[in-house]
C-alpha cells in the first residue's frame, strides 16, 4: 500500500512539474542579445510594469473604460528588484528620470528608452545608472487584472477611504479591502490618488513615485495570493492566466522565475528610492539624479 501512494506522490509531483514547464513555455521570450550583465552579488532582475490596452476593446474586459481603447503600450513603472540570498531589495526608477539614452546620443526622461525597446531600456538603465541587470521581466497589468479575478481578488490595507475618478478608483472605507481585477487595476493606474482625511480631501503629493510604490505593492501582493492558494484548480486557473501577462528575456530559466515570484514575496517594506530634484527642460517636467548622494543607493542593487 505505502509502495503504491509512493508512486502516485511521483506521478503527482511529475505531473506538477510538467504543467508548470508547459506555462513556462507560453511565457512570450524577448531576445536581449548581449545586454543582460551579471551582478556582482545576487540577482537583479528588472520589471517593467505596462499599461497595454491593444486588446481591450469590449464590455468586460479587464481596464474597459466604455471609449475607444488607445492602442500600444506605455511603461507605467521600473523598478529592480536585487535578489541575494535571503535579502531582497527594491529600487523604484522613476520614469521621468532624465538620463542620457543609449544608443541615442540624446538625453530624455528614461520611460523614451522604453519606446525603443527592451534591449535599449536596459541598455540605458545600465550605462546611466551604473546597474547590471541579470534579467528582464515585463508585466502587463491588464492581464494581471483578470489574473487578480482567477484569485478570486486581492486584499490591500488602505490608511484612509480613497477616490480617483480618472481611474475610477472608489473605496468608501480605510482597512483591508478586497479588491477584484477592475478595483486592482483602477489603483494601479491612479494618477490622482486623493485619500479623505478627517473630513478633507488630500491628494497624494509624491505622484509618480507613489503610484509606483502602488504598484510593487500591487505586484507583491498577487504573487504572495498565488503562494497561499491552496486550491489546486484555482491556482492552476491563475497560473495559466499570468502567462499571458509576461514578457521575459529569453535566457530565463523556470528556476530563475520561481525565485523572482518568492523574492516578489519577501520585499522589505521600505523600498530603495533614488534622491532627485524637481526640473523642466525641453522634455518637459522631469527628474534629475543627485549623482553623489545616489551612488551608496545605487551600490545597494550592484
Amino acid at each position: 500500500m505505502l509502495g503504491i501512494t509512493g508512486v502516485v506522490l511521483v506521478l503527482a509531483l511529475i505531473g506538477t512539474f510538467l504543467y508548470a514547464r508547459s506555462i513556462f513555455n507560453r511565457i512570450e521570450k524577448v531576445d536581449l542579445g548581449t545586454s543582460l550583465t551579471a551582478a556582482g552579488n545576487g540577482t537583479n532582475y528588472l520589471i517593467v510594469g505596462s499599461d497595454s490596452r491593444e486588446n481591450v476593446t469590449e464590455e468586460g474586459d479587464a481596464g474597459f473604460n466604455g471609449s475607444e481603447a488607445p492602442g500600444g503600450k506605455r511603461s507605467d513603472t521600473m523598478m529592480v528588484l536585487h535578489v541575494d540570498g535571503d535579502n531582497t531589495k527594491m529600487l523604484s526608477i522613476p520614469r521621468d528620470l532624465y538620463v542620457p539614452i543609449a544608443g541615442t546620443g540624446d538625453s530624455q526622461k528614461i520611460n523614451a528608452a522604453y519606446n525603443g525597446g527592451p534591449t535599449r531600456l536596459v541598455d540605458t538603465i545600465t550605462q546611466s545608472l551604473g546597474i547590471p541587470i541579470d534579467r528582464y521581466v515585463e508585466v502587463d497589468f491588464v492581464s494581471f487584472a483578470g489574473l487578480v479575478d482567477g484569485l478570486g481578488g486581492i486584499t490591500i490595507d488602505f490608511p484612509h477611504p480613497v477616490t480617483d475618478t480618472e481611474s475610477g478608483l472608489f473605496i468608501t472605507e480605510a482597512g483591508p479591502q478586497k479588491l477584484d481585477g477592475e478595483q486592482a487595476l483602477a489603483y494601479v493606474r491612479s494618477r490622482h490618488y486623493t485619500e479623505v482625511i478627517d473630513g478633507e480631501e488630500v491628494e497624494d503629493p509624491t505622484a509618480d513615485i507613489g503610484r509606483q510604490l502602488r504598484q510593487r505593492q500591487f505586484l507583491q501582493t498577487v504573487f504572495a495570493e498565488l503562494g497561499n492558494t491552496k486550491n489546486p484548480f484555482s491556482l492552476a486557473s491563475a497560473a495559466s492566466g499570468l502567462a499571458g501577462g509576461l514578457r521575459i528575456d529569453d535566457e530565463m530559466s523556470m528556476f530563475d522565475a520561481m525565485r523572482l515570484a518568492w523574492g516578489m514575496r519577501s520585499i522589505d517594506p521600505a523600498p530603495l528610492e533614488l534622491p532627485v530634484d524637481n526640473d523642466r527642460n525641453g522634455s518637459g517636467a522631469v527628474l534629475i539624479l543627485r549623482e553623489d548622494e545616489a551612488q551608496p543607493v545605487l551600490d545597494q542593487v550592484r
